[in-house]
């Protein structure tokens, strides 16, 4: 009997090891702060790793290696009070290319609404249907979108599960006293980018995603040609949401993250598929103009 104890403990133990999905590298800068206590915002880092890191937030079960790379960096820029704080987040989240060791980045965002409470040596509690507390809100609300996006690029639509939980902090968080969260407040902050995320209007959005990476660069190692041609494909996808609504935020989202890699995989490209390509972009994102200049005058093939 005890060694079946013991056996029914040691699995318990290897399955609450692995049963966390994200390694999440967290970073809390204030800097700007004068004459604060910095151990504070130690222990505050410290607790939003654990936080981040240490929580289960799906049901399925990750080996160390399979984890989720992600990277949070809070930067404080004023105290408001003895335990309040503002300035901005911003998350990033890393996926592993197959069969290879490049590393693309799918989300990398910042987030200017930060604002939050903090209590050193007070246990970071989050209540899912409830708003008491805005910084689990965020960092439960950000966890959501980085599984959504990265489930994304795995399987159409994968993500859905994921969006929904961070639509509904969205929801739950339409009374709440900071911003960030309501939709007259802004066209570009977590109201909007959820709702544009799962609006079936900008539904390309999704396969572009889903394409661009399963279709697209992993395929690149073994068949670099195919790969780059779906990725190509997918920017199609982009185009029809620039079109039906040229302003929405999800577009953004999209070239923050990967305008500077599409730059070099379409560096080694052959002529038409480079100016198909260019002609694409310089319609939905002209701001980044000036890098994918590099790709009409690359050398391709």
């Amino acid at each position: 009997m005890k060694k079946i104890v013991v056996l029914l403990i040691a699995l318990f133990s290897v399955t609450t090891l692995f049963a966390q999905e994200l390694r999440c590298n967290v970073t809390v800068s204030a800097q700007r702060i004068q004459g604060a206590n910095r151990q504070l915002f130690r222990t505050m880092q410290a607790d939003i790793y654990e936080f981040m890191n240490n929580r289960k937030w799906t049901e399925h079960v990750f080996t160390y290696d399979e984890k989720i790379r992600c990277n949070i960096l809070i930067r404080l820029d004023d105290q408001i009070s003895t335990d309040e704080f503002s300035g901005s987040i911003q998350v990033q989240l890393i996926r592993p290319v197959f069969n290879s060791s490049y590393e693309t980045t799918v989300l990398n965002l910042k987030d200017n609404d930060f604002r939050c409470r903090y209590v050193e040596f007070q246990p970071l509690e989050f209540n899912e249907t409830s708003n008491r507390d805005n910084l689990t809100n965020i960092l439960a609300y950000y966890a959501y979108i980085i599984l959504g996006f990265d489930y994304d690029t795995f399987s159409p639509e994968g993500g859905t599960p994921y969006f929904e939980k961070a639509q509904a902090i969205a929801n739950n968080s339409q009374n709440a006293r900071e911003k960030g969260w309501k939709a007259f407040e802004s066209e570009r902050n977590r109201y909007w980018l959820i709702e544009n995320i799962l609006n079936k209007s900008y539904s390309d959005f999704r396969k572009c995603m889903y394409f661009y990476h399963r279709q697209g660069l992993d395929l690149m190692s073994d068949k670099p040609e195919e790969g780059r041609a779906n990725v190509a494909q997918s920017l199609r996808d982009i185009q029809t949401v620039f079109r039906r609504r040229p302003s929405v935020y999800i577009l953004q989202v999209f070239f923050d993250a990967k305008a500077d890699e599409i730059v070099n995989v379409f560096s080694k490209s052959f002529p038409d598929e480079r100016n198909r390509v260019m002609t694409i972009l310089n319609e939905v994102d002209p701001s980044n103009g000036s890098k994918y200049e590099k790709i009409a005058e690359s050398e391709g093939f």
